[in-house]
């Protein structure tokens, strides 16, 4: 049995840890707003994009000689795999669902007898794998790996070292992981194919009250549309910012994930803290009270022995 000492001891340790996790939920509160507000902003210039890229593949059909950028090199032999994982960690299990997604894939893809190199963004993923396939594991020159504020600079760097491999034949293809941020409570894991092009455009569309009702209604006709320069410079110019555009999205939900998986955790190691206070302090009154009544019962004892 514990002493009232220790039992002290104990609770006011579990005290002090209260308060520091709920001063980290607080932090990661603030922190969560300003990066779900970034990645929020930062999503309609993203899927514009990408709906422009869209429009210019179908107007440009199936020719040759289109990017590599666009449509890969049409081999699949070698993948370039990139995890996007947060800095830290006391952020339940949102790194953990990253790595295990990305080693899902990179298990998948050594079974079929590909190449694989790895660039993690994140101190995280880069720990992980550089622990589990330290042969497979690269990146830019001088990196350190770290996702730190996230900036666009951050995503060019990456981008061109992405952009510098292809040129090289390091890579056939290329796939981004990160957490896409839904809500506090949940982070998805998310695949986007960067090379070649996903040319999917996922928009949140509310439905109106007329589009319910609409019964027979005619499909929407395509507009047509006429580029200048011609279709195939436009491609060339944007391919590569939309590479960094959609790096530095994968980057914003990625930290707002983070945040948002932190004060989760915290509030749950808040809501724990003060169960087992409840359950020491009880422990603790009920020991003190038996050694109270032991101690009247010696005394007792010896008035009447005397």
């Amino acid at each position: 049995m514990a002493s009232l000492k220790e039992l002290r001891a104990r609770i006011n340790s579990v005290k002090s840890t209260k308060k520091i996790t709920s001063a980290m939920k607080m932090v990661a509160a603030a922190k969560m707003h300003r990066a779900e507000r970034r990645s929020r902003q930062a999503q309609p210039y993203a899927q514009a994009m990408l709906k422009i890229l869209v429009n210019l593949k179908k107007s440009l059909g199936e020719r040759p000689g289109l990017p590599e950028l666009l449509v890969g090199n049409g081999k699949q032999d070698t993948h370039l795999i990139i995890p996007v994982s947060s800095d830290r960690g006391l952020a339940g299990g949102f790194n953990g669902n990253i790595n295990r997604a990305t080693r899902v894939l990179v298990e998948r893809l050594l079974q079929q007898g590909k190449k694989v190199k790895i660039c993690p963004i994140g101190f995280k993923s880069y720990v992980y794998f550089r622990g589990e396939f330290p042969e497979l594991v690269t990146g830019p020159k001088g990196s350190d790996h770290r996702l730190g504020n996230v900036t666009f600079e951050t995503a060019e760097q990456i981008a061109l070292y992405i952009e510098a491999l292809l040129r090289d034949q390091g890579f056939d293809e290329c796939t981004v992981i990160y957490n896409r941020f839904k809500n506090v409570m949940l982070q998805v894991p998310t695949e986007l194919k960067l090379i070649p092009l996903q040319l999917e455009v996922e928009e949140n569309k509310v439905e109106t009250l007329d589009e319910k009702l609409a019964v027979n209604k005619p499909p929407p006709s395509e507009a047509q549309y006429s580029f200048e320069p011609d279709g195939e410079e436009v491609m060339r110019r944007l391919l590569p910012q939309n590479l960094r555009v959609q790096l530095f999205a994968a980057m914003l939900e990625t930290n707002a994930g983070e945040q948002g998986a932190r004060m989760a955790a915290m509030d749950s190691a808040t809501r724990n803290a003060a169960k087992a206070i409840d359950k020491l302090s009880l422990y603790y009154n009920r020991t003190r009270q038996a050694n109270i009544t032991n101690e009247l019962t010696e005394v007792i004892s010896g008035a009447n022995a005397a």
